[in-house]
C-alpha cells in the first residue's frame, strides 16, 4: 500500500488501498451476487422447502418449509423449522401482492421478477451465475499472481494467537476502529472471514448449485456422492447463500460505522484516509 498525500495538518495520510482489479471484481460481485439473492429465491418460491437426500416432495419431513394454511376460515402463513413452526403471515409462506393475499415462499419484493415466474428466474440466475463464477476466476488468478492473497490476507503467527483474537473481537464490539499504522492493513478478523468467505464459502456455494444441474452431472457424477444427493446439496446452497447475506449486512454495518465515505471512496478510486494516533 503507498502513501499518496500526508497532511500534518488534519493528521490524515491518503494512502492506495484498493487495486484496479480488486475494485472492478467487487463491484462486479455486488451487482452478480444481488441478482444471484433474489433470482434464487424466485427459484425457492416454486417449491418452498428443503429436505434431505435425493429426492424431495410434499409429504417428505424437511428441514424447512414454507406454506399457506386455512386456520377457521383464516388464511395464514406458516414457516417450517425442523419440529418448530412460526406464523409469518404478511412476510414468509403467504404475503400481500396487489392487495390481495398470496402464498408465496418469500415476498414479491424480495424476488427476481417480482411475479412468479421460475423460467425467468432460472434464467436470471444462471446467467449471473457464470458472471460470478468468472469474475471470481479472474480475482482468483490476480490474487495469485500478485501475491494479494499472501501480502493482504494471510495471518501473521502472532495474530492467531488467542491474546490477539481476543483482543481484536473486544475491539469490534466496543467499535473501535484502527488508526494510523494499523489501518493500513485488514485487521486479523478480517482476514480470516474474508479468506474464509473466498475459500470456502463462495467455492461451496458454487459446487452445490453446479451439483444441482441435470446437465453437470453427466460430466461429474461424484459430486452427488458428495454431497449426499441433490436435494441435499440444494439445502447446502440455500445455507452457504444465506450465509453470505449475512456476511454482507455485518459488512455493509462496518463500512457505515468505520466511515462510509472514507470505505466507499478507497472501492471507487482505491485512496483510503488513514488518521494518525492509536484506535478511536
Amino acid at each position: 500500500m503507498a502513501t499518496i498525500d500526508s497532511n500534518q495538518e488534519t493528521g490524515r495520510t491518503l494512502i492506495y488501498r484498493h487495486s484496479l482489479a480488486v475494485r472492478l471484481s467487487h463491484w462486479v460481485n455486488v451487482l452478480a451476487v444481488t441478482v444471484l439473492l433474489f433470482s434464487g429465491l424466485q427459484i425457492f418460491n416454486a417449491h418452498p422447502a428443503l429436505y434431505w437426500g435425493q429426492y424431495g416432495a410434499d409429504n417428505d419431513p424437511s428441514f424447512i418449509s414454507m406454506e399457506a394454511v386455512d386456520d377457521s376460515g383464516q388464511v395464514k402463513g406458516l414457516t417450517h423449522v425442523g419440529l418448530l413452526t412460526f406464523d409469518t403471515t404478511g412476510v414468509l409462506g403467504l404475503s400481500n401482492v396487489d392487495g390481495e393475499a398470496t402464498a408465496r415462499g418469500f415476498p414479491s419484493w424480495l424476488t427476481l421478477p417480482s411475479y412468479q415466474d421460475l423460467s425467468a428466474g432460472r434464467r436470471l440466475h444462471f446467467f449471473f451465475a457464470w458472471v460470478f463464477v468468472l469474475n471470481g476466476l479472474v480475482y482468483f488468478s490476480y490474487g495469485l499472481v500478485s501475491r494479494h492473497f499472501r501480502r493482504d490476507l494471510a495471518p501473521t503467527v502472532n495474530e492467531l494467537t488467542l491474546a490477539h483474537l481476543t483482543n481484536e473481537v473486544v475491539n469490534h464490539a466496543r467499535l473501535r476502529f484502527a488508526k494510523g499504522p494499523e489501518a493500513r492493513h485488514y485487521n486479523t478478523l478480517q482476514k480470516l472471514t474474508y479468506l474464509a468467505v473466498i475459500f470456502l464459502l463462495l467455492p461451496l456455494m458454487i459446487a452445490t448449485g453446479l451439483t444441482m444441474s441435470p446437465g453437470f452431472n453427466a460430466v461429474a457424477p461424484w459430486l452427488l456422492d458428495l454431497f449426499g444427493g441433490r436435494q441435499s446439496a440444494r439445502t447446502i446452497h440455500f445455507l452457504t447463500a444465506f450465509s453470505l447475506v449475512a456476511f454482507v449486512v455485518v459488512h455493509v454495518a462496518m463500512v457505515i460505522l468505520s466511515g462510509v465515505f472514507n470505505n466507499l471512496r478507497s472501492m471507487i478510486t482505491g485512496y483510503y484516509a488513514i488518521e494518525q494516533g492509536g484506535r478511536q
